[in-house]
């Protein structure tokens, strides 16, 4: 009787990690073994950077916020502390958007707070 190998699911299995790989340099989307390697590890950065795109971009409001509310002469921590008092409601990116994009809508919520 012959052996019986399934040749249709381990075929599949190759493609997917090869499809994922696509776009690699040389035996990186080429050689299966070495394929996976680098698809895993990708995936593993994928997954970590999720996390970490959100802190950066976090990070990256509050330092255009408290540029734009620099140059109309208060800290960061002052106007998120007084927008709290105040209650309003604007979070951070739309803070950083208006800092950069609305300049006169920012001071006029500068002017709102002080």
């Amino acid at each position: 009787m012959p052996r019986s190998v399934n040749a249709v699911a381990s075929r599949r299995r190759r493609k997917k990690i090869l499809k994922l790989a696509k776009g690699y340099w040389g035996s990186r989307s080429k050689v299966y073994t070495v394929a996976k390697n680098t698809v895993e590890k990708g995936l593993q950065y994928a997954y970590r950077d999720r996390k970490t795109k959100k802190r950066e971009f976090r990070a990256l409001w509050i330092q255009r916020i408290n540029a734009g509310a620099r140059h109309h002469g208060i800290s960061y921590s002052q106007l998120i502390g007084k927008l709290t008092a105040k209650g309003i409601g604007l979070n951070r990116k739309v803070l950083a958007d208006l800092a950069m994009n609305e300049p006169e809508a920012f001071k006029a919520i500068v002017d709102a707070v002080k």
